[in-house]
């Protein structure tokens, strides 16, 4: 199956930010020059979001739901994401935000991305340089064969942040079609198998990095993405 080569491009998001005018001019779809995008997602603390940009992750996710351990003020999210360099993409994460919700978000942090279910986030307003991150959803009916989206998009399971993963037949399926980003149960030590079976256009992780809930180690951070890359290369 062809790799997608445009991993980080313009037709990314709905505007250009500073990683599509970094990572212009790439080849189409079907080249495979790139290597699988990585993000870490739900960072709490300055010692994750180093570990995260020294292991060459190309986005970082800050969590902005509430009930979450992982969550974070507008302010605390944009003091985390001081040291980021442009390179790395900075994914506002929500659930099913309603406008205001992500408007007051938006009035302290500038994220390059916004990632929500994709029904909702299909209906918000957002700044033309802020890019959208769908979240798609596994469930047993759902249909692979018609599925169809220009942009990255996320594929997990029913519910964010507690280890579960999606089917990783289906997850397979809906890489032949689209740039998917498989999450949920992936962690250092099955990272590797995963890309190899799914060959994701993308992996994210959150609880799979974590010492305790919220809490990233940078250890596993590095560890996750090493073995992520080494398996895309095999």
């Amino acid at each position: 199956m062809g790799r997608p080569a445009d991993r980080h491009g313009s037709d990314a998001r709905c505007g250009p930010t500073r990683a599509d005018r970094r990572h212009a001019g790439r080849g189409p779809p079907e080249k495979a020059a790139v290597s699988l995008f990585v993000k870490i997602c739900g960072v709490t603390r300055p010692d994750a979001v180093e570990a995260a940009v020294e292991a060459g992750a190309d986005a970082i996710g800050f969590n902005f739901h509430p009930p979450s351990p992982r969550f974070l003020s507008p302010q605390r999210a944009t003091a985390l994401a001081g040291p980021v360099p442009g390179h790395v993409q900075r994914v506002a994460v929500m659930l099913r935000p309603q406008q205001a919700e992500w408007d007051e978000v938006l009035e302290g942090f500038r994220p390059d991305s916004l990632q929500a279910d994709a029904d909702c986030l299909a209906e918000l307003r957002l700044p033309e340089d802020v890019g959208r991150l769908p979240v798609y959803r596994d469930h047993e009916r759902f249909d692979t064969d018609n599925f169809s989206i220009e942009i990255p998009c996320l594929f997990e399971s029913a519910v964010s942040g507690k280890g579960r993963p999606p089917s990783w037949e289906r997850a397979a399926l809906l890489a032949r079609r689209a740039r998917v980003m498989l999450a949920g149960g992936l962690d250092p030590e099955n990272v590797g198998e995963a890309v190899r079976r799914v060959r994701p256009w993308g992996v994210d992780v959150s609880s799979g990095v974590e010492s305790s809930a919220g809490v990233k180690d940078p250890r596993r951070v590095r560890a996750f993405i090493r073995a992520a890359r080494e398996a895309d290369l095999a």
